[in-house]
């Protein structure tokens, strides 16, 4: 039997995925060949979610912790002794100290709008007993909100017409490692295709050309690259006159910028910047592909937001194979409201932030988080300040309940354990954020264990809590039809996807001047905004690793071997300043903390920048990773995460 599903992970790809059941078992997993992005593959990594779903590592049952937080030890127990304790255990601490005690902390192990983030998995739940809103900054808000400022809509291009572009510039971004469906339509355009990004990535080196700015400088690029471009006379002006508003304020802006102040901001040659501009001018159409890593770090926002303004001083927007790429989410017209319910919140709530939770077990007050529930997160292994968040995790008055496939760092600090459903165990919806469509989950195997999905464990919890409210206890069928609200649904289900319509781009005129972001505070004309990690050291990268998502696979023994030790890359310059060799084992910290990895020595990065990787478990990498030196600090729109605006410095072991 061949059951259409979905990849439900972190990846733009959403790929539609088929999975081969014999006698009630997955037996086989491969990518849809009728899915127009899929075409039939899957990437390294899913490649082996057999083995996830078939693990003898895997969590089965529920479980009590009997050792001390943070130790790892458990007993088996029974649903109904969890759920009784759940409930009497939360039910005192909204009677003590109300509901926004209450933390829902969603992370993106799942971006199912029924089983995970998407769709705040368990929200209607947590309205009920009035728990605090959930806010996933971790991933893209700041470029996000910036987009928004500048086209009205975070949705960019259709990935696929990247077929029909001329120029490619993929900038801050490695689909070969995240993503890499889109690489088939860069393929298939014929196009020049350049890499900028501080680090000469696997897809740097397919590409024709490679510019290395300084991390965090890319706003400062993209305007020198609009100053060679106005300078030559080359904008369309009927586009600008037409289709854009604060032209005339944003010129003066641009003028600011020439190729020599930019070339001292970001490292590159004059002459390089000079060059890419005029090859920016003189090709239509032009797209630019960039994915979140560019906008971690404090200007990240603006960054997006002045990129956005790119294809529009060439009028490239106007053109198919034209514009910018970054997510399509803001594309896709989903019953959100109908599906999360928020109006069953019995008063306003605060909002609470993923990037700051340690911040927010520590310190928040009025009321104190006094209840945490962890659903498809690591937050342990992908949280910024891995040693505050331990602290939070490790209060005695803290009552955590952590929702897993698998004993993660962060099982290691639950008091209750619930086994959770994979993939092709349950119903699921999602939507790509890399392409146009949406995909159907349709589950193929039964649950093994006492495994339950998100939605079935809160429709239990909410029964032995006494909860009435029938909202609480609709089948995951109901819920996914709500969302879909105007799809045809049953086609979605038989044929396992379809493709939406996407919106204009920009919506309205593309907004130099931004009433938006000047009520926000912000400067109402996009610029650039320097990084901002006050320390000195060399700046480092953690960027996807090629065989891990996050920290999914994580404790994959094929993946760990085929990673191999954490690394970190040095350039030679760099590594000869601090006397380190190649393949000696450093330690890289700031004050924050600190991590071990053995040193790769490469002009595979540019001087005074350090790259390592991310997605590691910290009890399977001497107990701390990348994450230990991360501070829990908000970029500039949207209280995004800084995770590459980080200075480090780097010794040998020993010394």
């Amino acid at each position: 039997m061949k059951v259409l599903g979905a990849c439900p992970l972190d990846c733009p790809d959403g790929c539609s995925w088929v999975v081969t059941v014999e006698d009630g078992a997955a037996v086989g997993l491969r990518g849809n060949k009728e899915h127009p992005v899929t075409r039939g593959a899957l990437c390294v990594k899913v490649n082996r979610y057999l083995e996830q779903l078939k693990s003898d590592e895997r969590l089965l049952y529920p479980m009590r912790r009997v050792g001390r937080k943070g130790e790892g030890r458990f007993e088996r127990i029974s649903w109904d002794e969890a759920l009784g304790e759940i409930a009497e255990r939360v039910g005192g601490i909204v009677e003590e100290y109300g509901g926004e005690a209450v933390w829902p902390f969603h992370g993106t192990g799942s971006l199912g709008y029924i089983q995970g983030l998407e769709g705040f998995s368990g929200r209607r739940f947590f309205n009920a007993l009035g728990a605090s809103l959930h806010d996933p900054t971790i991933c893209s808000v700041a470029g996000t909100t910036g987009l928004k400022y500048a086209l009205g809509t975070s949705g960019g291009m259709d990935p696929e017409d990247l077929a029909k572009s001329k120029l490619i510039l993929l900038w801050g971004t490695n689909p070969l490692t995240s993503g890499h469906h889109v690489w088939k339509f860069i393929q298939d355009s014929g196009a020049y295709t350049i890499a900028i990004d501080p680090v000469r990535t696997r897809t740097a080196e397919r590409c024709d050309e490679h510019l290395a700015p300084l991390p965090g400088t890319d706003a400062a690029l993209a305007l020198g690259l609009m100053h060679v471009i106005v300078s030559m006379g080359a904008e369309d002006s009927a586009f600008l006159a037409e289709q854009t508003e604060g032209w005339p304020e944003f010129r003066e802006r641009i003028a600011e910028f020439t190729p020599e102040r930019v070339a001292g901001i970001t490292g590159l040659p004059v002459e390089k910047i000079v060059e890419l501009g005029e090859r920016i001018a003189g090709t239509r159409p032009t797209a630019i592909r960039v994915s979140q890593g560019i906008q971690r770090h404090d200007g990240g926002g603006m960054a997006l937001r002045t990129l956005a303004c790119l294809p529009g001083i060439t009028g490239d927007w106007a053109i198919p194979g034209g514009g910018l790429h970054y997510s399509t989410s803001g594309h896709f017209e989903l019953d959100l409201p109908s599906l999360v319910r928020f109006d069953l919140l019995p008063h306003p709530v605060r909002t609470l932030s993923m990037t700051r939770l340690g911040e927010g077990l520590l310190e928040a007050g009025d009321p104190p988080v006094k209840a945490l529930f962890v659903i498809a997160a690591n937050p342990v292994g992908s949280n910024p300040d891995q040693v505050n968040v331990r602290r939070g995790l490790e209060r005695e008055d803290l009552f955590t309940v952590v929702l897993e496939h698998f004993p993660t760092d962060t099982v290691d600090y639950a008091d209750i354990v619930l086994p959770a459903t994979m993939q092709p165990e349950h119903l699921d919806v999602l939507a790509a954020y890399g392409n146009l469509y949406l995909v159907w989950n349709e589950p193929a195997v039964a649950p093994p264990g006492e495994c339950l999905s998100t939605t079935e464990t809160f429709r239990r919890l909410a029964q032995r809590m006494g909860f009435t409210e029938p909202a609480l206890y609709e089948s995951d069928e109901e819920l996914a039809r709500q969302l879909l609200k105007g799809y045809d649904v049953e086609r979605l289900r038989t044929e396992g996807f379809l493709k939406i319509s996407p919106g204009p781009v920009p919506r309205g005129k593309l907004q130099f001047v931004s009433r938006r972001a000047a009520q926000a505070g912000h400067d109402p004309l996009p610029g650039y905004t320097p990084p901002g990690d006050p320390g000195d050291g060399l700046v480092l990268i953690s960027a996807a690793s090629h065989y891990f998502l996050n920290t999914t696979f994580g404790a994959n023994r094929e993946l760990l071997r085929r990673a191999g030790d954490p690394t970190v890359t040095i350039h030679p310059q760099d590594a000869a300043a601090l006397g380190i060799a190649d393949g000696a084992k450093v330690s890289v910290g700031n004050a924050r903390g600190s991590f071990e990895a053995v040193a790769e020595v490469s002009d595979h990065v540019r001087p005074g920048v350090a790259a390592t990787t991310k997605g590691r478990w910290a009890k399977l990498s001497g107990g701390a990773t990348v994450n230990a030196t991360i501070a829990e600090r908000d970029a500039d729109f949207g209280g995004g995460a800084v995770f590459h605006d980080n200075r480090v410095h780097i010794s040998p072991i020993g010394e």
